[in-house]
């Protein structure tokens, strides 16, 4: 069969970038937006996901989570996350809550999981054998298909700045990204710029993932930036896909 498909493997394997949306990241990512609501006060979020993918991790509000401490999200919700806390998250930071106005995602290449051969696509940059992974995208794309996220095909560097001014009151933005500043090389200074120079007229917050500590490999440091006090937070430690977390917050 794969010698029937040759030519068409080979023009998707040349034309299609390998591009995943790991939902188990989530996991690790709510106890960072219940504690940044915590600290400025503000429960009502505009969250904007750069490379955004499919939005799975926009729409982290309607996912179940699990924590040694206690548990968060709705309890009908299709999909329930946990994982490995190597310190666990504090029972008093699941009891925030944090509600979602708008959410939005920039991608050169979103994907469109509401249409099935997008879906598919997703898909099969899954290993086959991880099952697990494959049941959560399942679950992820079922929960998000009524209320899609808003997600626009751009260049991150290019757009943010227009998406910041954008801005309406009432609610906290958080601008977040998980895996994908690396992939931006020499583009980063330009987004980070634009998120600072964003900071410096309205409260902003930058929810990101990279390197712990210099020096330190084979896991993340979770990060935020918060403006306008202009604080770089630590907040975690966490595996690559959010398989385990160490919480050192609050």
């Amino acid at each position: 069969m794969l010698d029937e498909r040759r030519d068409w493997f080979r023009s998707f394997v040349h034309e299609r970038g390998v591009q995943t949306n790991e939902v188990q990241r989530s996991w690790i990512l709510l106890p960072c937006f219940l504690a940044l609501a915590a600290r400025t006060g503000v429960e009502r979020l505009d969250l904007v996901e750069l490379g955004s993918s499919g939005g799975l991790n926009l729409v982290w509000d309607r996912y179940r989570y699990r924590y040694e401490q206690g548990e968060w999200g709705p309890r009908d919700a299709a999909l329930e996350l946990s994982g490995e806390e190597r310190r666990p998250v504090p029972a008093k930071l699941l009891r925030v809550r944090a509600h979602v106005r708008h959410r939005r995602g920039l991608d050169r290449a979103p994907i469109d999981v509401t249409r099935p051969e997008q879906a598919l696509v997703l898909k099969s940059f899954v290993w086959a054998d991880q099952t697990d992974r494959l049941d959560r995208l399942d679950r992820a794309i079922d929960t998000l298909q009524d209320d899609p996220p808003v997600l626009e095909q751009a260049d991150v560097a290019e757009r943010l700045p227009a998406v910041l001014a954008e801005r309406q009151l009432g609610a906290l933005t958080v601008v977040y990204a998980t895996a994908f500043l690396s992939y931006l090389g020499e583009r980063q200074d330009a987004v980070l710029s634009a998120l600072d120079a964003a900071g410096r007229e309205f409260p902003l917050v930058f929810l990101w993932t990279g390197q712990p500590t210099k020096g330190e490999h084979g896991f993340w440091g979770v990060r935020a930036h918060v403006w306008p006090e202009d604080d770089e937070l630590l907040l975690a430690h966490a595996g690559f896909h959010g398989e385990w977390l160490e919480w050192l917050g609050e």
